[in-house]
């Protein structure tokens, strides 16, 4: 929004955060992140004000949903179209309204600024996270794990493995009561075969111990409750024991603020993920991408994305193999994954035959890789490094 607002040069208001999601949060922008600073950082790129000026109360108002990943074109050529008959443009939506590729330079760096540079979280959110990542140092480098097993996205994907059957069914009363989740009937093991499935604790205890992690390794779960609790998690913390949480890290009296407040719960983890040594989503979801893009622009820190698809088809296999046999799922598993680490990379575009907006679908988000338009590739005698461009 602040890119779309520099392109039809427009004066943007600081956003209203939703209040009718699943978390019934009635969090404020100001409560998440640091409102003055979000306006001052941008003051040279584009006009922020906190509220909408008390003379344009009554002035015309054009609602728009504006076009998914559109081009500056769109926005030049017909949204600013609106000015001719309206001071004021209310964006009804405002995630993959622009283009990730074919964009000015200009426009890409700014999207960065605004994210990386201008965005900062309040400051009581910073000082928690802050004491959270100490406290979670204190147990040695750790793997900040972003596990999606929470009532919401189960019931959204349509993921029942290895629910019971009154479960399932909470979650499928859930989806089917939830008016803004279009799809309804889902089959589950089809999702889970396509990939489509955030990965069980179970499915993430074999992916760590594939990849070699050992059993005393750190571990915060950055997440929301988990869907079913502790007889979810027995496989995981019993391979995993010393798993972490900002409940268990904090006393009641520090998180206390923050109860009741998804989004600002989620920033703490937010935080905790971004400094982590490793972080690890068990599903593609948007925090995992702004924090996977976030990594990179902080230097290629460490991020392994699970291949969903290829770790289930394993998974499904270990129950009745051999010794020989789970070394050889161990093997496949690495092997499957040493390119999926936060090395450099350019940002991955469509997928070949994709038409339309699948097309634009397929391609891999600005803000999961930013490179190379705010990243650029030097050569040293010794290493590839990246550094930040402005």
């Amino acid at each position: 929004m602040v890119a779309v607002a520099r392109i039809i040069n427009a004066t943007l208001v600081i956003p209203e955060l939703d209040k009718k999601s699943f978390w019934q949060d009635n969090s404020h922008f100001s409560d998440v992140f640091d409102e003055d600073h979000f306006i001052n950082v941008l003051a040279n790129d584009v006009r922020v004000v906190k509220k909408l000026p008390k003379e344009l109360a009554t002035a015309s108002k054009s609602k728009k949903e504006f076009r998914s990943w559109s081009g500056v074109e769109y926005y030049e050529e017909e949204i600013t179209n609106s000015w001719l008959n309206h001071q004021i443009i209310q964006a009804s939506k405002s995630d993959s309204r622009l283009a990730n590729n074919y964009l000015p330079l200009d426009i890409q760096k700014l999207r960065c600024r605004a994210c990386y540079e201008a965005l900062r979280f309040a400051p009581r959110i910073e000082a928690m996270g802050k004491l959270l990542v100490d406290r979670m140092r204190s147990y040695g480098p750790y793997i900040a794990l972003h596990l999606r097993f929470e009532k919401d996205m189960l019931a959204f994907s349509g993921c029942t493995q290895e629910l019971s059957p009154a479960e399932a069914e909470e979650l499928r009363m859930l989806r089917n009561n939830t008016d803004n989740w279009k799809i309804k009937d889902i089959d589950s093991k089809e999702q889970r075969s396509k990939g489509e499935c955030p990965l069980t604790p179970k499915e993430v205890g074999f992916f760590l111990s594939a990849l070699g992690y050992p059993s005393n390794t750190p571990i915060y779960i950055a997440a929301g409750e988990t869907y079913g609790g502790d007889s979810h998690m027995a496989y995981l913390l019993s391979h995993y024991p010393y798993i972490m949480s900002k409940e268990k890290l904090a006393t009641v009296e520090e998180l206390q603020p923050f109860i009741n407040h998804g989004s600002q719960l989620a920033a703490l983890d937010y935080i905790v993920s971004v400094e982590s040594d490793v972080f690890i989503p068990s599903y593609s979801g948007n925090m995992a991408k702004a924090v996977e893009g976030h990594r990179r622009f902080l230097g290629h820190r460490k991020t392994i994305v699970p291949l969903r698809k290829t770790i289930v088809r394993l998974f499904d296999k270990l129950e009745n193999a051999t010794l020989k046999e789970r070394k050889k799922i161990s093997s496949q598993i690495i092997d499957a994954h040493i390119k999926r680490q936060g090395s450099p990379r350019k940002r991955k575009g469509p997928i070949s035959g994709t038409r339309g907006m699948d097309r634009f679908r397929s391609e891999e988000s600005f803000y999961t890789n930013p490179k190379p338009e705010c990243l650029c590739q030097r050569e040293t005698p010794n290493a590839n490094t990246s550094h930040i461009i402005r």
